[in-house]
């Protein structure tokens, strides 16, 4: 008869008592883990004290903290100073609340003796810590939400972090692969992810809800960004400062008061491509000091100012299969569109709708896209005169353009233009 912890079975013959409760014990070694070399026993928070306590309780090598359901009050930084470490809750019913009122962050992830605004080495970081399905709330007078300090290939899923006072996530010189995937990020003071100095970056399939921008990545490496929904920030969607060879791609980014994406500060080798671009207050794509970088098939629909912006500061940009398009919906009709409370953008029969700005910048391809019903032009030329645009094979309907008046070293050619 085979043994199984927890399973308790009548033994009515004589002399099987003790061979019975032998079987039991050695079964619930095997259970534990007992006998497996080189295990660690998984901590359970549910028998601690709390939940800082239960983290501490972590073997030296690292290990896994189980938290069960439940909201769980800390008014201190949750402290994580080791690697290969796995925080884990029970999805959203696991609720980690953060009441602190003095600015501090609710989890903090960093090495031992880490101090702020110091280089830390690689042997000296924390490396491979996971966060996963729980849900981590602040108020308007705490800190961030996660912070992770020299934190290497960190991976954070299944995690609801909303309502701080700083950033939902901020991850600082977390260069090797930090991961955040299937999250949601919402209706916190400042940027709901926050990526400073990290490298070879993965953001995919994540919710960004009224952060003031939705994400931000400065000094940073190759970042991948696919398939994440952003919508109604304070202010802008996606910014990216000094940082080269990265994707954003598949994205939906929709009602930012701001702009939707931001290239500056010595941006180059980037690509924005396939988004949709819709309803953004004052401007779509903005390339503010963007080098050899793609802007393809992405639609802007119904972008207020701007839906293309390049100036001065950028150039060597190709601008390639995109729509640019006001609400129109065939057979002469404009789509009308909802008053949307408290924001006053859209009302009624919606022509606030904006093509590409060009202001003193050189060597630029716009070839293939399609400017429909946009104002005040499909491209409108400011600043300096721009040089050596090539602006061709492109499809202008119901819309007035610039591009006729562009200087000698530009070519324009073969577009199909409204009649006269």
């Amino acid at each position: 008869m085979k043994l199984r912890c927890g399973i308790v079975r009548a033994v009515v013959f004589l002399g099987t008592v003790a061979m019975f409760t032998a079987g039991c014990q050695e079964e619930r070694k095997v259970c534990e883990g007992v006998l497996l070399s080189g295990a660690q026993p998984v901590v359970d928070a549910g028998r601690y004290e709390s939940l800082q306590a239960a983290i501490d309780a972590l073997a030296d090598e690292g290990g896994v903290v189980r938290i069960p359901p439940g909201t769980f009050e800390i008014n201190k930084p949750l402290k994580i100073i080791k690697s290969d470490v796995l925080i884990e809750g029970a999805g959203t019913a696991t609720h980690i609340k953060n009441v602190n009122a003095q600015g501090r962050s609710a989890m903090i992830i960093e090495p031992v003796n880490y101090k702020a605004g110091t280089e830390v080495s690689d042997e000296e970081s924390i490396w491979r810590v996971r966060l996963a399905n729980f849900r981590i709330t602040g108020n308007e007078k705490s800190g961030d939400g996660i912070e992770a300090n020299f934190v290497n290939e960190i991976f954070i899923d299944g995690v609801t972090v909303s309502y701080h006072g700083g950033d939902g996530i901020k991850l600082n010189q977390c260069y090797e692969d930090p991961r955040i995937c299937d999250s949601l990020m919402t209706y916190n003071k400042g940027t709901g992810l926050d990526l400073i100095g990290c490298h070879d970056i993965v953001v995919s399939s994540n919710q960004f809800e009224e952060n003031q921008d939705a994400l931000g990545c400065i000094d940073g490496y190759n970042l991948c960004m696919t398939g994440n929904n952003l919508d109604d920030h304070l202010g802008d969607g996606v910014v990216i400062e000094n940082t080269y060879g990265s994707v954003v791609s598949g994205n939906m980014i929709e009602e930012c008061k701001g702009t939707a994406i931001v290239l500056g500060r010595d941006c180059y080798g980037i690509t924005l491509s396939a988004n949709v671009i819709a309803h953004n207050g004052t401007g779509g794509i903005d390339l503010r000091d963007a080098h050899g970088c793609a802007v393809s098939a992405n639609t802007f629909t119904i972008v207020r100012q701007g839906a293309l912006t390049i100036g001065p500061e950028s150039g060597r940009i190709t601008v390639t299969g995109n729509s640019f398009s006001d609400s129109y919906i065939g057979g002469g009709r404009l789509k009308r569109q909802r008053q949307i409370e408290g924001k006053g953008f859209w009302s009624g029969r919606d022509r606030a709708a904006a093509g590409m700005v060009v202001e003193g910048t050189s060597d630029i391809t716009v070839v293939g896209n399609m400017f429909s019903g946009v104002r005040p032009k499909a491209l409108t030329i400011e600043g300096e005169p721009s040089k050596r645009v090539l602006f061709t094979n492109n499809v202008l309907t119901d819309a007035e353009s610039d591009h006729s008046e562009l200087d000698s070293s530009s070519l324009v050619k073969d577009n199909l233009e409204p009649a006269e």
